[in-house]
C-alpha cells in the first residue's frame, strides 16, 4: 500500500490563517491543483467557509494547460462556470499588476512543481510573491510533493548575470525542495517585506517518489505526461538550448531524443560508454507531429530509468550534449535566442545557469572535471542555504 500524503489544499480549510478569515482571495492554479479525488482547486476554495474566492490567475500553458507547445502566450478572460476573472501571467505580463490585485486580500497558490529549476511555474510564484509585497497582499502556499523526491540535487547554480524566466534566483538545477520550502527561501533572500504562509503537506517525508504519496498525477505542463517525464527533465530540458528535438510532438517528450543528422545505433554506443548510472538508451526513430523536426524522421534514442535512485539526469543530458557535439559537429548547434523572454543570451546558458557549461562541451572537457565544478556548487548550496528552508 503506497504512503498516504495530504497535500496542502487538502487541509487548506483547517489549516487557514484565523487571521485571514473572511478575506477575498485570489487563487493561481493549473491543471494539476486537484485533491487526491480529482476534486479541483478552484471548487475547493469556493465551498471554502474560511474565504472568498474573487479572482483567477494561470501560468506557462494556461489555466486550463491548452496551450501544448512551449512559449506560447494566452489572454485572460472570463470563466463562464464560476463567472471570475481569469488573469495570464503568461502574456502580456509574467507579473500580477495592481489592478490584476485590486480586491484581493490574500493570494493562494496552488501549483504543481516537478523539481527542476527551468520550470517555470516557481518564477511565476516568486513574480506573484513580489508583486504581492508591494501592495501587502499575503501569499498562502499550499504545498505538494516534489514528485521526484526531496533528497536529491544536481547540477550547477544559476548565476545572477544569467537570470531569467527559467532561472530568476539562485538555484541548482534539480533542486530537491516543495514549492512552499523554495517560497520560505525566496521571501527570506529575495522578498523580505512579503507576508507568507505555507500551509504544510502532511505525511509527506523528503526520500518519497511520488508513486509512494497516493495522490494521482496529473500532468501539470501538455508536454510533463508521466512521473518518468519529471525525473528526466533536469537534463533533458537542456535540449531545448539546441538544434536536437527534445521529443516535443511525440507521445514521450523529453524520454525520446533525436535529429534527422543522427545515427541510433552509433549515438547509444556511444553513450553507453559513458556508463551513466540508473539508464538505458535504447535506439529509435521517431517522426515529431509539430516543433523541432515536425514531419521529419529523426534519429536518436529513448531514455529507459532502471534505478531512480541511482540515475541523475543531469549529468546524464550532458552526456548526451557531450556526444552530439563530438560526433556531428557539423550539424549540431546551439539554439539561438530569443527564449523564454530572452533576447541576447543563449538559451543553453540561461538553462544552465551559466556560459561554463557550454564552454566546457565545446573545450572538450570531459565529464567528470564537469562534474567536479557543478558538485562543489551544489555542496555549498545545500551545507550554507537550502537546508535552512527544509520543511520536512
Amino acid at each position: 500500500m503506497p504512503d498516504i500524503v495530504k497535500t496542502g489544499l487538502e487541509v487548506i480549510t483547517s489549516s487557514w490563517p484565523s487571521h485571514l478569515r473572511k478575506a477575498k482571495v485570489g487563487l493561481l492554479v493549473h491543471p494539476a491543483s486537484v485533491t487526491r479525488k480529482f476534486v479541483h482547486a478552484v471548487d475547493v476554495c469556493l465551498k471554502s467557509p474560511s474565504f472568498r474566492l474573487t479572482a483567477l490567475f494561470g501560468p506557462q500553458h494556461g489555466i486550463r494547460g491548452e496551450t501544448q507547445d512551449n512559449m506560447v502566450e494566452w489572454r485572460g478572460f472570463r470563466d463562464e462556470r464560476t463567472a471570475l476573472p481569469v488573469y495570464s501571467l503568461y502574456g502580456n505580463t509574467r507579473r500580477p499588476d495592481r489592478q490584476m490585485l485590486r480586491d484581493i486580500d490574500a493570494m493562494i497558490i496552488d501549483l504543481q512543481d516537478v523539481g527542476a529549476r527551468y520550470y517555470t511555474f516557481i518564477w511565476t510564484m516568486a513574480l506573484v510573491m513580489e508583486a504581492c509585497a508591494e501592495m501587502e497582499i499575503e501569499v498562502v502556499v499550499a504545498d505538494r510533493p516534489n514528485p521526484i523526491s526531496g533528497h536529491i540535487t544536481e547540477g550547477p547554480l544559476l548565476r545572477r548575470q544569467y537570470s531569467s524566466f527559467v532561472g530568476l534566483h539562485e538555484l541548482p538545477v534539480r533542486h530537491g525542495m516543495t514549492t512552499g520550502e523554495i517560497a520560505s527561501y525566496l521571501k527570506d533572500r529575495f522578498y523580505p517585506s512579503a507576508r507568507l504562509h505555507v500551509i504544510r503537506m502532511k505525511g509527506w517525508k523528503r526520500d518519497m517518489w511520488f508513486g509512494n504519496t497516493g495522490l494521482p498525477w496529473i500532468f501539470p505542463s501538455p508536454n510533463m505526461p508521466t512521473v518518468d517525464t519529471a525525473l528526466v527533465y533536469p537534463g533533458m530540458c537542456l535540449l531545448e538550448g539546441t538544434n536536437l528535438s527534445e521529443g516535443r510532438g511525440t507521445t514521450r517528450p523529453f524520454e525520446i531524443f533525436g535529429a534527422p543528422y543522427m545515427d541510433p545505433y552509433l549515438l547509444t554506443k556511444r553513450l553507453a560508454g559513458f556508463k551513466l548510472p540508473g539508464v538505458l538508451f535504447r535506439p529509435l526513430y521517431f517522426l515529431p507531429t509539430f516543433q523541432k523536426y515536425s514531419g521529419r524522421l529523426c534519429g536518436g534514442a529513448q531514455i529507459h530509468i532502471t534505478d531512480r535512485e541511482r540515475f541523475r539526469p543531469f549529468r546524464t543530458a550532458v552526456a548526451l550534449l557531450k556526444a552530439s557535439h563530438e560526433m556531428y559537429n557539423r550539424e549540431f548547434a546551439w539554439k539561438e535566442p530569443p527564449y523564454e523572454y530572452e533576447d541576447v543570451l543563449l538559451p543553453i546558458d540561461i538553462l544552465a545557469g551559466s556560459d561554463r557549461l557550454r564552454k566546457d562541451i565545446e573545450g572538450g572537457v570531459s565529464l567528470r572535471d564537469m562534474e567536479s565544478w557543478w558538485a562543489e556548487e551544489l555542496r555549498e548550496f545545500n551545507r550554507k542555504i537550502r537546508k535552512e528552508y527544509l520543511l520536512y
